[in-house]
C-alpha cells in the first residue's frame, strides 16, 4: 500500500528539528561565557538568572594625614598646590610673603571653611626649629595671600599654610602645604633643647604631661603662676590654647587639636587637654599659645616620642 504523502511530511519535519534541538542543547550546557554587546557594563553575564560580577572596588580617598596633609612638607596633595613666587626672604627685617592657593582645577582657591575661627592659618619655623611664627593672613579678591613676617634671621625657613577647602571638598580635616625659603646671611643653627616636662614664659609655668594612646598621644598642659593654678585663661581660636610641634630632622608638622571646651561662664585652666597624632618617634619641639587679659603667651619645650 502506498504511504499518505501527508505523514511521510510530518515525519520528515519532526526528524529535521532533532539536529537544531540537540545544537541548543550542547549551547545551553556550554559553561564558557558568552561575549557580552558592547553597550553592556563590564562583568554582565549572559542570562537573568546569572549572579552579579565581582569586580574591583574603586580605589579609596587618600585619607588626610592626622599631622595635617601628608605632614606638611609638601607643596602640593590632593590636587592643591601652595605657590609663591617668592623663594629667598631678607633679613632681619618684616617681610610680606605673598601665596596662593591653588585648586584641583588650576585656579586660585577663594572659598575656605572657616576653622579654628580663622580660614588659613600660617606658620614659619627655621630649619633648627627656632623662631616660631603662627599668623593669619587675609585674603584678597583674587585669591592672594599675605603673610606679614617678623624679622627672620638667616638660614632656610619652611612656611606652612594650614586650611580646609569649602565644604564641596568634602575633607574633614585641615589640609597642610609648605614651601621652603632662604633668608642670606651667617647662619648658625642653634641646637634643639633638651626634652623636658617644664618651662617658663611671661611668668607663667607650664607643665606637659604624655599618655600614650593607640596610634596617637594625650598630651595634658598645666598652667600655674607664683605656684598657683592659673583659671582665668581666654579663648583663642575657640580654645582655650592652640598647640603645634614640629619634628627634629624633617620639620614635620603635627597641629594639635584641643579637647577643652570654651565655657560661657568662666575662664579656662588650670588643666588643658590634646589629643595629638604625632606620627614618628624623636623630638618634637611643641609650641603652646595661651591667652590672658588679652595677652598672647607662647610656651616653648621639646617632647621626646619614643619608637
Amino acid at each position: 500500500m502506498a504511504a499518505d504523502p501527508r505523514a511521510l511530511a510530518r515525519r520528515w519535519a519532526v526528524l529535521s528539528c532533532v539536529p537544531v534541538l540537540l545544537l541548543a542543547a550542547i549551547v545551553a550546557c556550554d559553561p564558557s561565557p558568552q561575549p557580552r554587546p558592547a553597550d553592556a557594563p563590564a562583568g554582565a553575564q549572559r542570562g537573568a538568572g546569572a549572579p552579579p560580577a565581582v569586580t574591583a572596588a574603586p580605589a579609596a580617598a587618600v585619607a588626610p594625614d592626622p599631622a595635617g596633609g601628608d605632614r606638611g612638607l609638601t607643596a602640593e596633595r590632593d590636587g592643591y598646590r601652595l605657590d609663591a613666587a617668592a623663594t629667598e626672604l631678607p633679613a632681619d627685617r618684616p617681610a610680606a610673603y605673598s601665596f596662593t592657593i591653588t585648586g584641583p582645577d588650576g585656579r586660585p582657591v577663594t572659598d575656605f571653611e572657616v576653622h579654628q575661627t580663622r580660614k588659613l592659618h600660617f606658620y614659619a619655623i627655621r630649619s633648627d626649629l627656632t623662631g616660631f611664627q603662627h599668623l593669619h593672613p587675609e585674603m584678597a579678591a583674587d585669591g592672594t595671600w599675605t603673610a606679614d613676617l617678623a624679622a627672620l634671621t638667616p638660614g632656610t625657613w619652611r612656611l606652612y599654610a594650614s586650611f580646609l577647602p569649602s565644604p564641596a571638598s568634602r575633607r574633614s580635616t585641615e589640609l597642610v602645604l609648605s614651601r621652603t625659603v632662604t633668608v642670606p646671611g651667617t647662619s648658625t643653627a642653634v641646637p634643639l633643647p633638651a626634652p623636658a616636662a617644664t618651662t617658663t614664659v611671661d611668668g607663667y609655668t607650664v607643665a606637659l604631661t604624655s599618655e600614650p594612646m593607640a596610634g596617637a598621644y594625650r598630651l595634658t598642659a598645666t598652667v600655674t603662676r607664683d605656684g598657683q593654678p592659673v583659671t582665668d585663661l581666654q579663648p583663642y581660636l575657640d580654645s582655650y590654647a592652640h598647640l603645634t610641634a614640629f619634628h627634629e630632622g624633617d620639620q614635620a608638622l603635627a597641629h594639635l587639636h584641643p579637647a577643652d571646651k570654651v565655657a560661657a561662664d568662666h575662664g579656662g585652666g588650670p588643666v588643658l587637654t590634646f589629643h595629638a597624632m604625632l606620627a614618628e618617634a624623636g623630638n618634637w619641639r611643641v609650641f603652646l599659645q595661651f591667652q590672658t587679659a588679652g595677652g598672647l603667651h607662647t610656651a616653648e619645650l621639646t617632647l621626646n616620642v619614643a619608637a
